[in-house]
């Protein structure tokens, strides 16, 4: 959403966090899982609920509530909104899916309050559809915000019991 021309029309999966609706552009969109169960992970990063098991690979999920201001109790059994990066894929846990919107990117207006392109946070602007507000996500941005790199071996503490 960061590349927003003026006269395109994007399309745009919405989706419901809490009361706040939200969109990822649809081409970024795999597939939405409903019911899905999760297996936990250990010393997983903070940010990763657990992993799905999807067609053959192994997707982590994650929470997008916090990093969105949004205070919840995930379901055991919750929504996934499953978007690919490149040829990595991410189940987004969400409260509900609503519906492909297209989006006028001269409509599109830009954030700048607090989780903005500013301070790197995944909102990427706002557009006011008939009846609700829509808070554009950038899913790169979104990912990143919650699944932090593990240290390299370098910046890890305690004794390494291996070859260097």
């Amino acid at each position: 959403m960061g590349d927003l021309v003026t006269g395109v029309v994007h399309r745009s999966c919405a989706f419901r966090v809490g009361d706040a609706c939200f969109a990822v552009p649809a081409d970024a969109v795999v597939e939405v899982l409903r019911g899905g169960l999760l297996t936990r992970v250990p010393l997983a990063p903070g940010g990763v609920l657990g992993l799905v098991h999807l067609r053959g690979r192994i997707v982590p999920v994650v929470d997008p509530a916090g990093p969105l201001g949004i205070d919840r109790v995930v379901p055991e059994r919750a929504t996934h909104l499953v978007i690919a990066l490149e040829d990595d894929w991410y189940g987004l846990v969400i409260d509900e899916m609503l519906d492909v919107v297209e989006i006028p990117a001269d409509e599109v207006q830009q954030t700048s309050a607090a989780g903005s392109d500013q301070a790197g946070g995944p909102l990427a602007g706002v557009f006011a559809a008939p009846g609700r507000l829509v808070h554009l996500l950038d899913p790169e941005r979104m990912i990143h915000s919650l699944v932090r790199p593990r240290p390299q071996a370098s910046e890890r503490q305690g004794v390494f019991h291996g070859r260097p």
